[in-house]
């Protein structure tokens, strides 16, 4: 998509242009609470290893060693309208993909890195063509984008000011700036120019999902700037909501807590630091690959059925919350056989019982 002006009714809003004319972020909101169910995609990389989203982290990997992985990222089976389509069937509104994790690797064509796709073999913008999917079927796009963790950039948190920010390699790993040359504020800067990008090439955007809170939260989180963050966010797009997971201000839009919402009064649902705002609606992430837990595609692993989703659903209905359920593509794009056919039974019992309460 080329960039462009969000002045018209965005097609998920479609619904609520009145709202939407009176005032763009509330219209979002009341469209989100009332969508209920969302389709997650995390997929990069560490796909094709098959061993956790984590890997880089988990196994030490030094950073140019893992950065091999991108001559093998083919994604020749990748089909943005497929996706669509499954999440539309299985009476999801709405779509999350992991533009860039904490691997740092882009699935969209960013002007300030060529660690993405579209300078890998695969040679193509995935979050362009999941867009246009989602505007062709009516459904919101959401952005998910590694906010707190980045384990390749030069001037990313690092551990000696953020506690676990990244992976603990037995020698520092030259790809990272130490002592005088480190600078947090160049990763920030960085961080807002993609999410403009995101924001500027690839129509209405429904949400901008952040993820790696424990990391700002481990130290001085207002280096992060956040708050021009999400008011940038809205500037660029009015209807665009915003999420960093349980909340670190309390001016975020929606919050996201992973598996199920904390028990205990508003403040106690963040991490203990920030109270979130007790009229802004929540949304529990989970994760199809149930055993051992996991995001990404997992080559051994126990995934949920159909039972176990519909669970899922009456949770997150009784909590007065959104479901967003995450599968991992496989390494060639394709969405994981174990998990396809039970999104389609969960759609159709959605079809016909409405959602469970």
């Amino acid at each position: 998509m080329n960039d462009q002006a969000v002045s018209a009714v965005p097609g998920y809003l479609s619904d609520y242009e009145t709202e939407y004319a009176a005032d763009p972020r509330a219209a979002a909101l009341k469209w989100f609470r009332e969508a209920r169910y969302g389709l997650f995609l995390h997929y990069g990389l560490y796909s094709l290893l098959g061993r956790h989203e984590w890997v880089q982290q988990r196994e030490k990997i030094p950073v140019a060693e893992y950065a091999k992985l991108a001559g093998r990222f083919t994604a020749e089976n990748f089909d943005a309208a497929g996706i669509v389509d499954l999440a539309a069937e299985a009476g999801m509104k709405y779509v999350n993909i992991t533009t860039r994790h904490h691997d740092s690797f882009c699935l969209f064509d960013s002007a300030e890195t060529d660690f993405k796709s579209t300078s890998s073999p695969a040679g193509r913008d995935l979050v362009g063509e999941l867009a246009e999917a989602c505007a062709a079927r009516g459904l919101g796009l959401c952005l998910y984008y590694s906010h707190g963790r980045d384990w390749r950039h030069p001037h990313a948190p690092s551990n000696d000011e953020y506690k676990g920010a990244r992976p603990e390699y037995d020698a520092p790993d030259p790809a990272y700036a130490r002592g005088d040359d480190y600078d947090l504020g160049k990763y920030v800067e960085f961080m807002s120019r993609q999410i403009t990008e995101l924001l500027t090439g690839y129509g209405p955007i429904a949400a901008i999902w952040l993820d790696g809170i424990a990391t700002p939260v481990s130290g001085d989180y207002s280096k992060f700037r956040c708050q021009e963050l999400y008011d940038m966010i809205h500037s660029l797009q009015p209807q665009v909501l915003v999420s960093y997971k349980q909340g670190l201000l309390g001016t975020e839009d929606f919050f996201a807590p992973e598996h199920k919402v904390p028990g205990g009064e508003d403040g106690e649902r963040s991490l203990g630091r920030i109270a979130q705002k007790p009229e802004a609606p929540v949304e529990i992430c989970t994760t199809m690959i149930n055993e051992p837990r996991s995001w990404g595609y997992q080559i051994e692993g126990q995934h949920l059925s159909a039972d176990e989703v519909w669970e899922e659903l009456r949770t997150a209905r009784r909590a007065g919350a959104n479901l967003l359920l995450n599968t991992g593509p496989k390494p060639d794009g394709s969405i994981d056989e174990r998990d396809r056919p039970v999104l389609l039974e969960v759609g159709r019992r959605l079809k016909a019982e409405g959602f469970p309460e």
